[in-house]
């Protein structure tokens, strides 16, 4: 049986570099200007443990439960590295 052929080419992400960019701009906001205060108190949150109510915090500060969802898996990421930082030294 022969191979397959792919009918049609991929499509060649255009937004890649922006993307990029947008990504190296935000990181680098978050190192000059730091957490806001709802920021900082769901991170403390995440660090006892309190996770669904860090979301339900999120939820009321932003929202929506999809962006309360995404910004606490953002600060529970922050919260993992800084443990493994604290761990190296």
């Amino acid at each position: 049986m022969p191979p397959k052929t792919q009918k049609r080419k991929k499509k060649i992400n255009k937004n890649f570099r922006k993307r990029t960019k947008r990504i190296f701009v935000r990181n680098l906001i978050r190192e000059v200007a730091g957490f806001s205060p709802y920021e900082k108190r769901a991170i403390e949150m995440l660090k006892l443990g309190y996770e669904k109510r860090a979301l339900r915090f999120c939820k009321r500060r932003l929202g929506t439960q999809k962006r309360a969802r995404k910004k606490r898996d953002e600060l529970a990421k922050i919260v993992q590295q800084m443990k493994t930082q604290s761990l190296e030294k």
